[in-house]
């Protein structure tokens, strides 16, 4: 994923309807695994009891699989070189294991307008966690690598900690993106721009944040039923050919497509190709990565597994695997060890780091680094009232009615947008381990 994609190269499906929102603390790196809620008709509420929020397994079930896709990827870094069929399977790995993140980072953002909740869970989840490990990553790799010159700075995510600057900036963003008429489109012209732009720069690693944004862009796009639609049995199975066909193009590509391109962090014109490449690239390659990010939802069991709770534990899981990776990296293990380069190598070397991420994304782990990831942090915000309950909304807006068809002797007319209802939003769910 790094320097971050790359490194070594410079339960049921969502309910449809309209969720409400309402506070938590949940881990970021990919939005909180929430439940979209919709509105019950009359019976449906009156024959059930008031239920409390709870995690819909197949967002768990998805974090989960894609984090392991990332790790395993990343420890073929350092052992594809001159193995086509192994650089065959990580271009294609990478063609969708980071657009499936962002896009459900996305989707679980559709509700975020700023509001004073909000922007604390934002710093709390996302910008602590950033300063705490991109320092901490920095340091690992001035005394690990013995490079005692590397900088430690905040402006250059260095490895994995570009993704937690991103999605600062585009939650960040969401109130603009919810706003425009097309903003699908306009995220699409950007990132192109920036594809044939190579005076952006490092900083923040823009590049990526601009090239990546048209998946944040589509998963606030989506609705509930989206996701029903690609869990369809005939959608499964057009996936399996789909997948062929990928793998078939990753082996041809394997020796003439820079890794560069699906990193997102450069221009066209720094791999070496004209600058008309940039958007035609941008566009191919998020037609491509939709698919296949498609492809893999479609394979995601919704029901409870044995891994489905380790989905809540993927911030860990992702900020710490790289340590593993980067640390054998430093420690020559891969040069001392030249039967890992071997195909029998490369599959015990993916079945560890599978193993190791899983370790990572358990529940202890998550304890252990909650005051890193998941800080509470009270003394520093002053209090501020939580968002009134729906309940709370919708008598306050039946009182309204009621008094100005009292006064007028006719009832309003309902705005043609949400204004006269809850907002199309969703309830935040955190399991009771990160209440505690």
């Amino acid at each position: 994923m790094f320097q971050a994609p790359h490194g070594y190269e410079t339960s049921p499906s969502p309910r449809i309807g309209e969720p409400e929102p309402t506070t938590g603390t949940a881990p970021p790196v990919v939005a909180d695994t929430l439940m979209p809620t919709g509105r019950p008709s009359a019976k449906s509420a009156a024959d059930r009891p008031p239920t409390s929020t709870q995690r819909d397994a197949f967002f768990d079930n998805a974090k989960y699989l894609a984090i392991v896709l990332v790790a395993v990827a990343h420890s073929w870094e350092p052992v594809m070189d001159g193995s086509r069929a192994t650089k065959a399977l990580y271009l294609f790995v990478y063609s969708f294991h980071m657009p499936a993140f962002i896009v459900i980072s996305g989707y679980f953002s559709r509700s975020f307008t700023a509001r004073p909740h909000q922007i604390k869970r934002m710093i709390t989840g996302i910008a602590v966690p950033y300063v705490v490990f991109e320092t901490a990553y920095s340091l690992f790799k001035r005394y690990a690598d013995d490079t005692p010159g590397h900088p430690v700075s905040l402006l250059d995510p260095w490895y994995l900690t570009w993704f937690l600057i991103a999605l600062f900036v585009w939650r960040l963003t969401t109130p603009l993106w919810n706003s425009l008429r097309h903003p699908l489109a306009v995220s699409l012209v950007i990132a192109s721009l920036a594809s044939l732009t190579p005076s952006i720069g490092d900083d923040l690693d823009l590049q990526r944040v601009l090239q990546f944004a048209p998946y944040f862009v589509v998963g606030l796009c989506l609705k509930p039923e989206h996701f029903q639609m690609v869990r369809r049995r005939e959608v499964r199975l057009l996936a399996v050919p789909l997948f062929a066909g990928a793998l078939v193009f990753s082996y041809w590509a394997a020796t003439r497509m820079r890794n560069g391109w699906l990193y997102h962090n450069s221009s066209a014109q720094e791999l070496d190709s004209p600058w008309w490449a940039g958007p035609v690239m941008t566009f191919a390659l998020f037609g491509c990565s939709l698919l296949l990010t498609a492809g893999f939802l479609a394979w995601v069991p919704g029901r409870r597994t044995w891994f489905t709770a380790l989905g809540a534990g993927t911030i860990c899981g992702y900020l710490l695997h790289g340590f593993l990776i980067k640390g054998a990296n430093f420690a020559g293990v891969f040069d001392t060890y030249p039967w890992l380069k071997e195909p029998a190598g490369k599959v015990a070397l993916s079945l560890a780091a599978a193993v190791a991420v899983t370790a990572l994304c358990s529940p202890p782990v998550r304890r252990l680094l909650r005051f890193a990831t998941e800080p509470e942090m009270k003394w520093a915000f002053t209090r501020d009232e939580a968002p009134a309950p729906a309940s709370a909304r919708t008598a306050t807006a039946a009182t309204a009615t009621a008094t100005a068809t009292k006064e007028t002797g006719r009832a309003p007319v309902a705005a043609p947008d949400s204004a006269t209802g809850p907002a199309p939003e969703l309830v935040s769910v955190a399991t009771s381990e990160s209440r505690s």
